[in-house]
């Protein structure tokens, strides 16, 4: 298991390392709610079994049930980042289009590709990022093919999964599994390849990913990164990659010599993480793991999380506003939804596009090839696709199940 956890990285312990400061792409004083949030402290301090002797028998704990609300942007390499159109809004109540979608309806994310879907009828969230492997466009070969409709493909399984009609349970590796059969199976795209970073959050608060290449993603939680994935590569900026590989291609790489990485969902990291009120989950294509450290990333949802009010600053450490709703739902007047995940994915996508083209710093990236190829001289950022999906978390007993309005 290459997941790693990190426990205890308190804001004022970081070094900023980017030399901008962080912008608001919209006017982020519009989500400051003026009322006075309970909120729900967190302990690091072990929990001591609960003594239940005296409590009747056979009573069970209700059942935690947690809702999910997320948002992505993304932005092409060499195109403008506009951080009012490079965004979506996610919503349970959209139709899944079950049909891979043309060319004119993706979004301007490149070659990187990402989905956002309910499971079935169920609050669980299944959402992923695929980043498309350049080096087939040598082949003549356009990557945005195989990481769309591969997206598409885990998109319309997730939301077509039925669990009470004898479906074996949905996990991460399958859905992974089912995306890639559906492109093998798609005449329409004849070769190609993407990394692939998939999770499914369910209704308990149990999250499952399953990630293969150098996709990834960090799980913040009180002010401090809770853990994160590990890279999964061949040799250096050589990550491990699902393909289609057409037989010409075989033939000639064993008449001549050389060989074509194809890498399968069984050689996936599939880890399990449990899931708590007012957490932060972030997965992004390596346009923004080669451009911004962990700590980057954790000291730009900790300015919005405590400038709004969700999280907040105390004696004892950070608190997690007992109410996140107000943060995490638009008006239904709004043109442009603004939520706090979506300002969360922004400001993420915006950074990583800043630290891509800045020369004089170096980025993850940078310092890579500066360890193992000092020859080269690499310094500043990486320009790339940028693609992010950020989950903000939230736990309410009393809430409703989520009813199909279609």
């Amino acid at each position: 298991m290459l997941s790693k956890t990190h426990n205890g990285i308190p804001l004022k312990s970081i070094i900023a390392c980017l030399q901008y400061q962080t912008r608001p792409p919209f006017p982020l004083a519009t989500l400051l709610c003026q009322h006075d949030h309970r909120v729900r402290p967190f302990s690091s301090q072990p929990i001591l079994p609960r003594d239940r002797s005296h409590e009747p028998q056979g009573e069970a704990e209700p059942t935690r049930r947690f809702t999910y609300h997320a948002a992505a942007s993304f932005s092409a390499k060499y195109k403008k980042f506009d951080p009012n159109t490079h965004v979506f809004h996610f919503n349970p109540y959209n139709r899944i289009q079950t049909q891979k979608r043309p060319k004119t309806k993706r979004p301007a994310s490149g070659q990187d590709a990402f989905f956002i879907s309910r499971v079935g009828d169920t609050n669980a969230v299944a959402f992923g990022i695929a980043d498309g492997v350049g080096g087939w466009e040598d082949s003549g070969v356009d990557p945005a093919d195989f990481s769309h409709g591969f997206c598409d493909y885990m998109a319309a399984a997730a939301y077509e999964h039925k669990q009470n009609t004898g479906e074996l349970t949905l996990t991460a590796r399958s859905l992974m599994q089912r995306g890639y059969d559906d492109v093998c199976k798609d005449g329409s795209i004849h070769a190609g390849g993407s990394t692939a970073s998939v999770a499914i959050a369910s209704e308990d608060g149990k999250l499952e990913v399953a990630n293969l290449g150098d996709s990834g993603f960090v799980h913040l939680r009180l002010n401090a990164v809770h853990s994160y994935s590990e890279p999964q590569t061949h040799a250096f900026n050589t990550p491990y990659q699902l393909s289609i590989v057409p037989a010409s291609m075989l033939a000639r790489a064993a008449a001549f010599g050389g060989a074509q990485l194809c890498d399968y969902p069984k050689d996936a990291d599939v880890t399990q993480h449990t899931l708590k009120h007012g957490d932060i989950l972030i997965f992004a294509s390596d346009g923004v793991w080669d451009n911004l450290f962990n700590q980057d990333v954790l000291r730009i949802a900790s300015q919005l999380m405590v400038g709004l009010g969700a999280w907040k600053t105390s004696d004892g450490g950070i608190l997690v506003a007992d109410n996140l709703k107000p943060y995490t739902q638009a008006s239904d007047s709004a043109q442009r939804p603004l939520t706090l995940q979506s300002a969360l994915a922004v400001e993420i996508a915006g950074a990583a596009k800043l630290a891509s083209t800045n020369q004089r710093l170096d980025g993850p990236f940078a310092k890579e090839v500066q360890k193992y190829y000092p020859q080269e001289n690499w310094r500043g950022g990486k320009v790339d696709d940028i693609c992010v999906i950020v989950v903000v978390v939230s736990e309410d007993e009393k809430s409703d199940p989520i009813k199909s309005k279609l």
